[in-house]
Parts: structure tokens; C-alpha cells; sequence
């Protein structure tokens, strides 16, 4: 990194359980982080209630959330991170709801703040679940990173693990395996960007936003 700062992941993840299948697939990309020397932290977005955007518009003019929860917890240390993961169990083919209302406000705010420090960025996103539902809730993960100019990390299948807990997960041995190749994709394009910077490769210049209304007198 510029000036020997240490490039840093922070990992998303949403979910009842801090430490149940979603975590543990975090582990497996957290072991390929460490062993390239890039910091790897994990913020789970907890247990209490989460409440979906109140169409306030206060982030307009606060730069953050009006209401102070988790949300402004994460936009705070957001913009020191070089990348991130976005991660939730499956609950009914969908991310799980605190999932949805807390990336709902983040990126609402980010959007209507014109706060910029998602673009360019890398992202991954990844699922866990006992049997089904995965890559409906994939997409839905989707949606958000592709929403902000962020760089999409893929790996060589869809990114997910199954397993009813933790112990199961560990034995889903090519759901490891695809959080591993994830991991390692995400360090070859963070360490792409960085030698980008490094040459003198500026960021495309943003145009100012459009934003039209499909309904007309």
C-alpha cells in the first residue's frame, strides 16, 4: 500500500448467530487475507432491531443516518477500508432482514450523501444456507454492490457454503474451496488497484447523475 499502510477488508455480515455458517465462511477468506498480510476485519451487524429507511432525508444534509444504529457504525469506519465482503445466511430465498434494511440505509445514504467511498472499490458477496435459496439471495447481495460503482469480485462458481451449522460447513469441502479462490480473486484486484495508483492511473471522471422519471404527462 502507498506510504506501507497495510490494505484492509472489512467483511459485512448479517445473520442471528456472530459465530454460525456465514462466519465460517468468512474464516476460510479471512486465512487466505492473512497469509497475503492484508487486515481482515469482521463487523457483524448484531442482534438488535434495525429499522428500514424512514424517508427522513436528513442524510442529506448529516452525511449519515438519522437514525444512529449500526448503519453509522459501519459508514464511519467504511471509508479507511480498501474493500469489502458482504455476507448473510439465507432466510426464504432472501438475505436475512436485518440484512436488507441495514444495506437498504447504507447505501441509500451513501447515494443521497454523495459520499464516494465504495467506488472502484472490490466487493464480494457470499451466502450460507442448509439447502436452497442461495443464488436468489446472492443476487439481492448483488444489487447493492453493482448500485455504487464497486469492482465485483467473483469466484469460479456461486459463492456459497451449505451446512445446517458451523461443524457442516466445514465439510462442504468445495463451498471452502470457493470462499478460498473468492478470496484470493479479491487479493489479485486489490493488489491490481494498488499498482494502478502507483503508476499514476487516475479514476475515471464521474459525470454528474441522471435521474429520470419513466412517467410523463
Amino acid at each position: 500500500m502507498e506510504g506501507g499502510k497495510k490494505m484492509k477488508i472489512l467483511m459485512v455480515y448479517g445473520g442471528p448467530h456472530e459465530n454460525g455458517c456465514t462466519r465460517e465462511a468468512l474464516r476460510q477468506m479471512e486465512e487466505i487475507f492473512q497469509k497475503e498480510e492484508i487486515q481482515s476485519d469482521p463487523f457483524w451487524i448484531g442482534t438488535k432491531a434495525i429499522s428500514g429507511c424512514m424517508a427522513c432525508g436528513k442524510c442529506r444534509e448529516m452525511g449519515q443516518c438519522g437514525i444512529n444504529d449500526r448503519v453509522n457504525d459501519f459508514l464511519r469506519l467504511a471509508p479507511d477500508y480498501d474493500g469489502f465482503v458482504f455476507a448473510s445466511p439465507v432466510h426464504f430465498s432472501g438475505i436475512a432482514g436485518s440484512m436488507t434494511a441495514f444495506l437498504d440505509r447504507v447505501f441509500y445514504v451513501v447515494s443521497k450523501a454523495e459520499l464516494d467511498f465504495f467506488r472502484l472499490k472490490p466487493a464480494a458477496t457470499l451466502v450460507s444456507a442448509r439447502r436452497a435459496g442461495t443464488t436468489a439471495a446472492i443476487e439481492q447481495l448483488n444489487q447493492f454492490v453493482q448500485y455504487n460503482s464497486m469492482i465485483q469480485i467473483t469466484s469460479q462458481y456461486w459463492n456459497m457454503v451449505h451446512g445446517n451449522n458451523p461443524e457442516e460447513v466445514r465439510k462442504d469441502a468445495e463451498g471452502l474451496q470457493i470462499m478460498r479462490t473468492l478470496a484470493s480473486n479479491m487479493v489479485y484486484v486489490l493488489k491490481l488497484c494498488e499498482a494502478g495508483k502507483k503508476a499514476g492511473i487516475e479514476m475515471p471522471e464521474q459525470e454528474a447523475k441522471i435521474a429520470t422519471n419513466f412517467i410523463r404527462e
